[in-house]
């Protein structure tokens, strides 16, 4: 199984590959459209502003490429950003469409009653207990990793993979049977992200 980690130049992927070595798959770097001839399963781990991440995606030819993909219903895995952008919207960036995977759009925490924004550090996880394959072996709930400011508004609920709290309940990941996408980070999750990302692999590698 060839693994591919779309890279469009805006964040440092050396902890997302270090990951994917940890359980023993070795991943090459997507940075070109013609690269994704040359893979099996897309990793898509992103950073940044909803709008910019668009702009810029769409300026190095990757975003048609990224499009067909889902749309084709190929193994894909997303993180943080990755996630975000399967929505149709951002209210960090009014007017900017994205990807439409899923249908909802990504909100902005209520900075009210104290909150902190941007959501970083350790949080529960709580899975859904009609998509076992991707959590098995992992407690439920679950401690993981999150750094963001925008959360996606999910308007499937049957979509939803996992949840967690920060001032309000928010659906944390989403999954079908050849995509997962998560807003907290498993590279940075310890052992308990590298089950999540071992699952997934072995998962949606079960798929092609």
């Amino acid at each position: 199984m060839n693994l591919g980690v779309l890279d469009y130049g805006a964040g440092n992927l050396r902890s997302v590959l270090n990951a994917f070595a940890a359980i023993h798959h070795q991943a090459m770097l997507v940075t070109q459209p013609e690269h994704f001839a040359t893979i099996d399963l897309l990793v898509f781990p992103g950073q940044g502003a909803f709008g910019d991440s668009v702009r810029i995606l769409k300026e190095t030819g990757l975003w048609e490429p990224l499009r067909a993909w889902l749309r084709a219903e190929k193994p894909y895995l997303g993180i943080c950003l990755g996630y975000q952008l399967l929505f149709e919207s951002s209210e960090e960036c009014p007017g900017v469409e994205g990807l439409a995977v899923a249908p909802g759009r990504v909100r902005k925490f209520d900075a009210g009653h104290g909150l902190k924004i941007p959501h970083m550090g350790w949080n529960e996880v709580t899975w859904a207990e009609d998509k076992p394959v991707w959590w098995q072996g992992l407690a439920n709930p679950a401690h993981l990793y999150f750094v963001h400011s925008y959360y996606p508004e999910v308007a499937d609920e049957s979509l939803a993979l996992c949840r967690t709290d920060y001032g309000a309940p928010f659906v944390s990941g989403i999954a079908t049977e050849r995509l997962m996408a998560v807003q907290f980070h498993p590279e940075k999750s310890q052992d308990t992200g590298l089950r999540l990302l071992k699952n997934s692999v072995e998962h949606l590698a079960a798929q092609i």
